[in-house]
Formats: C-alpha cells, structure tokens, sequence
C-alpha cells in the first residue's frame, strides 16, 4: 500500500499572520486567533515528516486581501511562497492587478499557474498552462486547473484585459481524456476556483476526477463530500484551515482516506525563518497598528444576507456622503473584529483597496433590477450560473425576498427609509466600485474625494464605541 498526502490551502486573502477568526458556537460565533505562513510552515514540515510524499496545492485568492500586500500588488509575496514547498496554484483575486502585472508574479514562482479556461483575446490561445504532471512512489498525477470564471462578468474591466474566462465545463473532459488516455496518468486532481455547489455540478457532468479542491465560498468541510467517486474538500479561507488527506493507494487506485480539517492554531509555534521573513516585509506597515476606535458588537461578514462588518461600512459611507441609500458588494472575505479596540489594520481588511465614495442617481426600477441581478447570482438555481459572494450590502432599505423564485421575481416588496419604493422615483445613491453599483445603472455617476477607510475612521471619531444591531435589511419570506 502507498501512501500520498494532499494538502490543501484556499482563500488565504494574503492573510500573513496570526490574526482573529469567526467560529460557530452553540449559541453564537466566537472568535479566536489563528492562521498566518509561519504557523503554516510549522504544519507543513510537521506533516512532511510523517509523509514524505506530501503534495502541496494553492487554490487561489492568495495575491490580494491585505493592505501591506494591495500597496505593493503583492511585490514580496513570492518571497513567501516560494518557501512553502508549493506544487501548483489557480486564482481569482489576484487578476486585481490585471493579467500583465500577475503574469510579472507567477513568473517569479517556482510552482505553475494553471489554467485551462483563461484564454488571449487576440490569438483564443490558453494564457497559462491547463495542466501539470507529478510523480510519487511510481504514481503519476494529472492537475487540472480552472480559475474563478466570473472575472470578467463580474470584476471591474481591468481584471481581464486583453483575456476572457469560460466555466470550464467544454476543457474539463479535454483534459480529463489527455491526462488519462495520452499522459496515462493513475490520478486525476481538479483545482478550482469556481465554488462548492460550482464544483459539484461540474463534477456531476465529468466522470474521471479522484480529487477535486474546491475553493471561492470559504466552506469549512471537515468531511469530504463525494459524488461520481470524485472527493471534493474545501478548507475555509483566511489560512485559518488547512485540508489535509492522506490517500492509501493499491494497484495505482485510491483504496481509502483519511481527510482532516487542521485548524491554524494560535499554539502552534510559527515557523522562526518564515516569521522572520514576514516581519521584515510588514515593517513599512507598522502604522496600522494605531487604535482609532471601539466596538462592543463584533465586528464580521459571516451571514450571506446582512452582516455588522459592512452595516459600519455602510453607516460610515452615509456619514461621509449623504444619501438615500447606500450599497456595497457582498465580499466574504476580512477577518473579523471581536468587540474591543479597532485598528486601523482592521479598517483595511474590510476593504483592502481603499476606493472613493462615489454617488449615482437611481431610478426606482433600476434598484429593482439591481438588486434582482444581484440575488440572481447569488442564488441562481443552476450553480454554473452562480456569480456573487454574499448579498449586495445596503443601507435605508427594507427588502423582502423569496430567493427559491427563478430570476427577476424575487424581490416581493422593497422599501427605502421606510417608504415603499417607487419605480418612478430617483433615488441618490453612494457607493464604492462598480460592484456596488455597476456601470449599467444610474445617471450623474460622479466619485466624490472621499476614501472609504478616511469615511470609517471619521464614523469612528464620533461614534465610538460602536453599538448596534443588524439592520434586518433582507428578509428571507
């Protein structure tokens, strides 16, 4: 019998180290610390030890998600990376930078890049690889990589310049057939940026992947799901989780496994090299250290419809710009804030890119549409048509909505500052980027001089300590 390890980090965010994290309680969320490459490292060269055919994959959305990595457009982070011991990466945010600038950084990584639904505009040639070839103990393993596919349908234009995404679902039995039947390898792995429920209905329509490693919606699975035989993990986000599953392999087949979910302790002792490398980097951004406020309510964006990370977000942009109604994306990602002191540090993993304000004129009619989009894609009823993280965020707004409905009939009944919305009726808006609110709506676009995070540590100045509840925006009928 043989022995292989897989081991799995997603949705890292560029989470460098030790910080706060959101677990499910038996009556609440509570918050412990955890994560960061040091300790990373640690688990790493404790699991290389008792399993010297260990395989180490990235799934993505490594390169962006702090501020010190934002402001350099992750400058230092193969500097990290490369000392972990990698074997291959796909991605999502780290098109942020556009595809020039992350082609600049793969490069300088000593593992692959892969992808084989990202295409040239120009020539229709695949931009990075689709696939790589590992060998362990006389096992041949076949990767496939898909990168998150909503790029360039639901990121602003500069993430895919020059470069357009398909779902994959036409190169994935491609390359499952050249893997087994040209390369003749024994294993087939499918990394993938696309989503759980994306995933799934991929692998329902592809019979011949062993290993699928799900990323994108920041599932904690501490078992494996499986269906068609394929075993698909996905292991949280932040670096707070690595997956880990060892496979026991006779005559070239998986013969069973054992998958474990490994929580990135605060006890574990980080890795002194990897500490020091990161501390060295971090150095120029000691100053968002500085306190600039107080909550007593916690702080995080782990509820899909409403969360109190973007309502101070929200209630800040509102402060700043005065408006009828105020929108954000519904990012998942940033770690959360217990009740205590607020950083400024925090105030950037809310939102690391550190946009303008800007304000918009909205027809009542366009809201509806807005917001109907915006349910559609995050809860349409095909998983490949699933484009959104969480529920667009909004403030003055009282929806209700039956998300089961099939698209453009699921708001029931809107409200803004308590009055029923009005199709007719133009309403001022502010926002921050065309994922708040995108370019096809509104009249009087204008970005105003005013920074979200200036916005929340202004909000903070005044209002702190923060105390508040949700404001019940959407309700699920």
């Amino acid at each position: 019998m043989k022995k292989i390890t897989i081991v799995q980090l997603n949705d890292v965010h560029a989470y460098l180290n030790l910080h706060e994290e959101a677990f499910y309680g038996k009556e609440h969320l509570e918050y412990r610390k955890c994560g960061g490459y040091a300790r990373i490292s640690s688990l790493l060269k404790d699991i290389r030890k008792n399993s010297k055919n260990t395989l180490l994959f990235d799934c993505g959305d490594t390169l962006h998600g702090t501020f010190s990595v934002v402001d350099t457009k992750a400058e230092f982070m193969p500097d990290i990376l490369n000392d972990l011991g990698m074997n291959a990466m796909t991605g999502h945010w780290e098109f942020a930078y556009g595809p020039k600038r992350l082609k600049e950084i793969t490069n300088r990584l000593n593992y692959p890049f892969l992808a084989a639904n990202i295409y040239d505009k120009k020539t229709k040639k695949l931009v990075y690889p689709p696939t790589t070839i590992l060998e362990k103990e006389g096992i041949r393993i076949g990767v496939i990589g898909l990168a998150c596919n909503i790029i360039d349908k639901t990121m602003p234009s500069s993430f895919s310049e020059g470069i357009f995404f398909t779902n994959g679902t036409e190169e994935l039995p491609q390359q499952i057939d050249l893997l087994k039947n040209v390369e003749n390898v024994d294993l087939v792995i499918l990394l993938t940026h696309n989503g759980f429920p994306q995933d799934v209905a991929l692998i329902e329509q592809n019979k011949g992947i062993d290993i699928c490693l799900s990323s994108h919606t920041h599932n904690r699975l501490y078992k494996p799901f499986v269906v068609n035989n394929t075993i698909i993990m996905q292991s949280g986000s932040h670096g707070s989780f690595l997956g880990k599953l060892e496979l026991h392999i006779k005559d070239n087949k998986i013969e069973n496994y054992i998958h474990e979910l490994i929580e990135v302790s605060e006890d574990i002792s980080p890795d002194s090299d990897m500490q020091e490398k990161i501390d060295k980097h971090l150095k120029p951004y000691k100053y968002l250290e500085e306190i600039v406020g107080k909550t007593e309510v916690s702080l995080n964006r782990s509820l899909s419809l409403e969360c109190t990370m973007d309502d101070l977000l929200l209630k800040s942009m509102k402060e700043s710009v005065p408006a009828a109604i105020c929108f954000s994306n519904g990012w998942r990602y940033g770690a959360p804030v217990p009740a205590g002191d607020i950083t400024l540090n925090d105030l950037y993993n809310i939102v690391p890119m550190d946009p303008f304000i800007s304000k918009v004129d909205l027809k009542g009619f366009e809201i509806l549409q807005l917001l109907e989009d915006d349910l559609d894609k995050t809860y349409n009823n095909s998983p490949l048509e699933q484009m959104g993280g969480y529920v667009k965020r909004t403030l003055n707004m009282k929806v209700y909505v039956r998300v089961e409905n099939p698209k453009n009939s699921r708001v029931q009944l809107a409200f803004i500052n308590g009055q029923k919305l009005n199709p007719d009726t133009t309403y001022k808006a502010a926002f921050i980027t065309s994922q708040g609110v995108p370019k096809k709506f509104g009249t009087n676009r204008a970005k105003t001089e005013i920074h979200i995070v200036a916005a929340m540590k202004n909000y903070l100045k005044k209002q702190s300590p923060l105390e508040f509840n949700l404001e019940d925006t959407f309700v699920l009928i």
